[in-house]
């Protein structure tokens, strides 16, 4: 059944592109080039952007995109979030730009934990002042690393509480839990997560409901807060939210990690 899940999701749900259509110089971004080894053996490739005054930020955001497209179709958002001092770490997930392999749900999560492990293990940030952003798709990355590993907190935005309760919006008349099970399933982990939470959501998110944010907001444990953007669709939120919105997630970080009086390494 999980063979048979990860072939449909292919053809469904994750839509990655080889190309990279961007690269950080065209933004005007400092950046180093990353290859990593996944648990399984798998390469994968991601950016790591250090901010210019290394006494902006004591965090550091572990960003995991959506289901289409690859890193370089994040390099905006990436932009306006070193604008705002905080450095960024994204990868793609295999089979995505320049990882190698082929995507699956579990092959996500290990890409995911390894990604994390490296900023740990290999860049020597301490995991109390790694803050995992996950938007969409990603959220379920996020959720995933968050609940067996030690992060500073979690922003979570435009994401769902479960595939199944996801479907049923899209494909009513399917029997979603027979289908999907307990596959990408963040209401069942998030209770596992032992770190601050914020979530973001548009209120005309097209794609995900806010309802189904709120629904995953509702299953987590304190500390949580939940932050509606007002006339934000799935994919314009850093544009509609604007300065307010990028403050919003510096104060977070800031504030799960101790402040901002202390520089990455």
């Amino acid at each position: 059944m999980g063979g048979m899940f990860d072939h449909l999701a292919r053809q469904f749900i994750f839509f990655p592109e080889k190309r990279h259509d961007f690269s950080p110089k065209q933004f005007g971004l400092a950046y180093i080039d990353v290859l990593l080894r996944t648990s399984d053996g798998v390469r994968i490739h991601g950016w790591h952007f250090p901010v210019k005054d290394p006494l902006a930020s004591r965090g550091i955001i572990l960003f995991f995109h959506g289901n289409a497209g690859n890193i370089s179709h994040r390099l905006e958002n990436i932009r306006l979030l070193i604008d705002e001092g905080i450095p960024v770490f994204i990868v793609d997930y295999r089979g995505y730009g320049l990882s190698e392999g082929i995507i699956t749900e579990e092959g996500m999560y290990r890409d995911a934990e390894s990604a994390m492990d490296w900023l740990v293990a290999e860049r020597g940030i301490p995991a109390q002042r790694v803050v995992v952003f996950g938007r969409s798709l990603g959220g379920v990355a996020a959720v995933h690393v968050a609940s067996v590993r030690q992060v500073a907190g979690a922003i979570l935005e435009s994401t769902f509480s479960s595939l199944s309760e996801a479907s049923r919006i899209f494909f009513p008349i399917l029997p979603a839990d027979l289908l999907l099970g307990r596959h990408m399933d963040s209401t069942a982990k998030i209770g596992h997560i032992r770190a601050p939470l914020l979530f973001i959501h548009g209120d005309r998110d097209e794609l995900i409901p806010l309802s189904l944010g709120r629904k995953l907001y509702d299953a987590a444990p304190d500390p949580k807060e939940f932050y509606t953007l007002q006339g934000a669709g799935h994919n314009d939120t850093y544009l509609v939210g604007g300065n307010p919105y990028f403050h919003r997630i510096r104060d977070f970080v800031d504030q799960v990690t101790g402040g901002s009086d202390a520089g990455e390494p």
